[in-house]
């Protein structure tokens, strides 16, 4: 048979429009395209990977790291994100991970993703606003458009300076802010890449020896760094080098390095004379290099060593960090000391709204690595929980920037207030401030058939050192508000203690004997919500079963003399937790409030 005539060349080109257009499909881009979309943006997603999730997906497999200590664990869209994980993926799995996010974003009403879509251009509409950015779709082969009112690019490589838009690259001299950890002179390099290693264990008496390619890099037996190593429990991020390189223009030169270097040091730890390598055989290894650095934009505030050291406190606090201001030699594998250098830092500390827009192009946002800086304060702000946090900040400020007609910098001086009530109301996590209260709530009744419930509507939904804020409750305990007369409710919302102090990290080993993980048994997984009439009969609300969210938000109709919460039964545990049950109006988010900063305990620690 003939052969079948082949299309045209790359010529076919479409444009698609939005009213906010996210590149890159890390963590931070996730939160940015969810907290838009749920917030009612129609939100182009453009991503060049086949797979979302950036340096935690099953390509790269970094771990998702944050705020140290319980009281700064990160909420709001990445605590919904890896319960759902929990929930979908008992063993771990970082392919079906891949999944999950798939599920999350793709499935997501308001959301369109482009996948294994690289941006190539940005068209300007004038000198400091983008009208659209040009893709080349690597599967369909065609050109695509995106026009949009708003971007954010949370690429983690800065993709959208082709706008124009001032960065800022490498590490500022110690007098530019006065940084002590600074280095005298300014220079270009930063962090490098690192390539990661899993490994499975095994019987030893199945142990075969590694026959290393003639490629690759031999390390000797008293090599420094491999002398730490040699277990499972490792996921090889030292495994770093190309901070004194381009990490962008010399991405090919640093991954086939690491691909040397990598597999001589699998080779280095099988065939050991000391044994140690026996138990394990090399699972997988990563074909792409997970970047820690390079190019970062500047927004109307450069955040510093200085910020983070004093906590962050800012006005226009909209996300938090606590991360260690951890600093990787720019020599790294090569260097001779240690592979990090941990600064002490507080966490919590603050992030400012002013740090996650340009200062020059009006309608750009950024989220993640890149956010505006120094190499210093980078080190502490760059882990993808932090990022995430960034990203549903700015999804936020986005929706608020459309449905205004204004700039993000217009958002911070005339919404702030709109836009942190908004963020605390989906469980974004701001240090220091109390959570805006519905009116409705605080004018009803309040009470429990055991223990004191007035925690529930204290405006801070988790636990601060001694300080609970919760009402605990075991299968078949209640809460009740009354009010003194039938009134309209529109929405019931409660938060349910999901033990933040668990680990939420993907494995970097596959051990002998596992088993199935899954919810954290103390979290509430079953429970009702009942309103009464005012004839004093009580009607079925909503019943939420198998429950995976700590943020539980249900749309209610009607006039009620009383609303309760009912818990039926838990994944496991006798008892579980809520931090908040009340009760408003749809979108009613009450009167913004600040708490003392004094309420929210600081862990301040030099080491990760």
């Amino acid at each position: 048979m003939p052969n079948a005539t082949l299309p045209p060349g790359p010529a076919v080109s479409e444009t698609h429009h939005a009213d906010l257009c996210v590149v890159g499909g890390g963590m931070s881009g996730i939160c940015a395209a969810l907290a838009a979309a749920r917030r009612g943006l129609r939100v182009a997603l453009v991503h060049d990977r086949a797979v979302l999730g950036g340096n935690a997906s099953s390509e790269v497999r970094m771990w998702i790291c944050g705020a140290h200590g319980r009281d700064a664990k990160e909420t709001g869209l990445i605590e919904e994100i890896e319960l759902l994980n929990l929930a979908r993926n008992r063993f771990l799995s970082y392919p079906v991970w891949d999944t999950v996010l798939f599920e999350a974003v793709c499935t997501h009403p308001g959301i369109t993703a482009f996948l294994t879509c690289a941006v190539t251009d940005v068209e300007m509409a004038d000198a400091t606003r983008i009208r659209a950015v040009k893709a080349w779709h690597l599967t369909r082969q065609c050109w695509v458009r995106v026009e949009a009112a708003m971007f954010a690019d949370c690429s983690g490589d800065s993709v959208l300076r082709l706008s124009g838009a001032q960065t800022r690259w490498g590490r500022e001299a110690r007098d530019e802010f006065g940084e002590s950890h600074a280095p005298a002179v300014a220079d270009r390099k930063t962090m490098g890449n690192s390539i990661l290693l899993q490994l499975r264990e095994i019987d030893p008496a199945d142990h075969v020896p590694y026959q290393a390619p003639p490629w690759v890099h031999h390390f000797p037996l008293d090599h420094h760094r491999l002398s730490r190593t040699g277990h499972g429990k490792d996921n090889f991020w030292w495994l770093e080098i190309g901070g004194e390189d381009d990490t962008i223009l010399g991405a090919d030169r640093t991954r086939d390095e690491l691909y040397r270097m990598a597999l001589g040091a699998w080779a280095w730890i099988k065939n050991n004379p000391d044994g140690r390598g026996q138990r394990w055989e090399l699972e997988w290894i990563g074909a792409l290099p997970g970047k820690r650095e390079n190019i970062r934009y500047v927004g109307d505030h450069t955040l510093t060593q200085m910020d983070v050291e004093s906590c962050g406190r800012f006005d226009d606090l909209v996300c938090h960090g606590g991360w260690t201001m951890d600093d990787h030699p720019p020599a790294a594998f090569r260097h001779p000391g240690d592979p990090t250098t941990f600064h002490p830092a507080p966490s919590p500390f603050g992030i400012p709204y002013r740090c996650l827009y340009s200062v020059n192009i009006a309608n750009l946002f950024c989220a993640g690595r890149n956010i505006s800086t120094t190499h210093m304060a980078m080190s502490a702000t760059r882990v993808m929980a932090t990022c995430a946090t960034m990203g549903q900040a700015v999804g936020t400020a986005a929706a608020i920037a459309v449905r205004e007609g204004l700039t993000p910098r217009a958002v911070g001086r005339q919404h702030l207030r709109r836009l942190q009530a908004w963020l605390m109301d989906d469980d974004q996590f701001l240090p220091g401030w109390r959570r805006p209260i519905p009116a409705l709530t605080r004018a009803a009744t309040l009470t429990a058939n055991r223990g004191e419930a007035e925690a529930l509507r204290d405006g801070i939904d988790r636990r601060l050192g001694s300080d609970d804020h919760w009402w605990r409750a075991a299968p078949g305990d209640c809460a009740e508000y009354r009010f003194a007369a039938p009134s309209a409710v529109g929405r019931v919302r409660l938060v349910c203690d999901t033990e933040l102090h668990k680990t939420r990290r993907l494995p970097c080993s596959v051990p002998l004997k596992r088993s199935a993980g899954g919810l954290p048994d103390g979290m509430a997984r079953d429970l009702r919500l009942e309103g009464q009439r005012a004839d004093g009969s009580w009607a079925l609300l909503q019943r939420v079963t198998d429950n995976h969210r700590r943020l539980i938000v249900v749309p209610v109709t009607g006039a009620w003399q009383a609303v309760r919460l009912v818990l039926e039964s838990t994944w496991g545990a006798p008892e579980t937790a809520f931090f908040a049950f009340e009760v408003g109006h749809a979108e009613e988010t009450g009167d913004f409030a600040a708490a003392p900063w004094t309420s929210v305990p600081v862990r301040r620690s030099g080491a990760a």
